[in-house]
């Protein structure tokens, strides 16, 4: 239980230190006097932001375990915490600062037991997983070690229970409009930036979209005008689109595209840039990582699900390189104020954290 609750402590002290994306610094000098506390060696920060710490092991390819400093909330968002039983509540505590004290707790295990496994462990806490980071620090991560890796372990936080082993793609737009503009009253009748954008939006919502694959897309941000009596200028909406097939995305992002060519007209410039790829990609249940990872959760009595999703393994996974995502800890409310984390279920959490690395070679 001491253990237990100086990890608990440390994801609290993470916690603490904002970390928007873009915007990681703080937090990784924490992160990386606390790898070279723990006993790690070649501890460094990259051009990316990355904190690197590697527990020296046999000439076996490595294994990569990351999770990322980032969180969706903005710098001078209320970071404050409460307590409520068995619940810690507070914006970023399951993701990721758990995730990322747990590569600390497991450093501190190897170092206990004094192991040397057959191969390096690299322990990663890398930038730019959320928003418009688009996985830009586990990208450079990859390029880093490439393909000559036993697999990627991902880490977060909150994710206890389940096993990612299929990528979610995702592509994201900013979409925007423009006009001449105007008086709300003398220019009244001329197109409206706001309003143009407003009814594409509403083309967009009413596409029918497959349910299997699961394919969605969500307008997250919209943007523009002047003031309440002026016929904007322009406008602009970002768009966010998923599924877990890339040809159902592609097929999606053709039929976004036809829509925005669609809604230019005399008057009216309509486009769209990309703001965000997250590649596809799965390894099968069957492999032998995925194998490891629900072994190690069913041996803590929990039954794990194997699900896909997007997150930093989308890119291991894209280029056919073994990489599963395991929890520390149950919770919920995930990128909201009130997010929360189980602090019973962290004990069981990083003992299949831990066996999962004694048993990955």
């Amino acid at each position: 239980m001491e253990d237990v609750n100086r990890l608990i402590e440390l994801a609290i002290e993470i916690q603490q230190i904002p970390a928007p994306t873009f915007d990681e610094g703080e937090r990784a000098e924490f992160v990386r006097t606390k790898f070279s506390e723990a006993g790690l060696s070649d501890v460094e920060i990259d051009q990316t932001g990355n904190v690197y710490g590697r527990w020296a092991g046999g000439d076996a390819p490595p294994l990569v375990v990351s999770a990322h400093l980032d969180t969706v909330f903005a710098r001078g968002t209320n970071l404050r915490l409460t307590r409520t039983g068995n619940r810690i509540h507070g914006p970023g505590i399951g993701d990721n600062s758990m995730g990322v004290a747990a590569l600390l707790g497991l450093a501190w295990t190897l170092r206990v037991r004094g192991t040397r496994p057959r191969g390096d462990i690299w322990f990663v806490a890398n930038t730019g997983e959320e928003g418009l980071g688009d996985l830009r620090g586990m990208k450079a991560v990859v390029e880093r070690f490439g393909a000559n890796v036993t697999g990627y372990l991902v880490v977060e936080g909150a994710a206890l229970g389940h096993v990612y082993h299929r990528a979610v793609g995702v592509h994201r737009y900013r979409i925007s409009a423009k006009t001449a503009g105007g008086h709300a009253w003398s220019d009244y009748g001329h197109p409206s930036a706001v309003h143009e954008l407003a009814a594409l939006t509403a083309r967009i919502a009413a596409l029918n979209l497959p349910l299997t694959p699961r394919t969605t897309l969500n307008v997250g941000r919209i943007a523009g005008g002047t003031s309440v009596n002026t016929v904007a200028a322009e406008a602009s909406l970002e768009l966010d689109m998923r599924s877990e097939s890339p040809a159902a995305l592609e097929e999606l992002v053709r039929r976004v595209d036809a829509l925005v060519e669609a809604a230019n007209r005399p008057g009216v410039r309509v486009e769209a840039e990309v703001i965000g790829h997250r590649p596809a990609g799965e390894i099968p249940a069957s492999h032998p990582l995925v194998e490891l990872a629900v072994s190690c959760t069913r041996a803590q009595g929990i039954e794990p699900k194997l699900i896909g999703g997007s997150t930093d393994a989308n890119v291991p996974l894209s280029r056919g390189i073994p990489a599963v995502v395991m929890g520390v800890t149950m919770g919920g409310g995930a990128h909201t104020p009130a997010e929360y984390v189980e602090v019973e279920s962290v004990a069981r959490g990083m003992k299949a954290l831990e066996e999962f690395l004694e048993r990955v070679w």
